[in-house]
């Protein structure tokens, strides 16, 4: 799976729960709720201030180890 920004939270969980961490890091703590699970990773590092580069970098890191 190739993330970016555009990516929906959701379907990064549920391709690969062990990204969780990532979004918890961030401040991301309610990773369960219907509204973040569907927001895209660029409307949520915009809401807790993150890099939604560096996030996708990280994630796509994590992914295709």
């Amino acid at each position: 799976m190739e993330i970016t920004k555009d990516t929906i939270i959701g379907d990064i969980l549920d391709a690969d729960q062990t990204t969780a961490p990532y979004f918890l890091e961030m401040g991301m703590h309610c990773l369960g709720c219907p509204s973040a699970r569907g927001e895209s990773l660029a409307d949520a590092c915009s809401v807790h201030g993150v890099d939604v580069n560096q996030l996708v970098e990280k994630l796509n890191a994590h992914m295709n180890k």
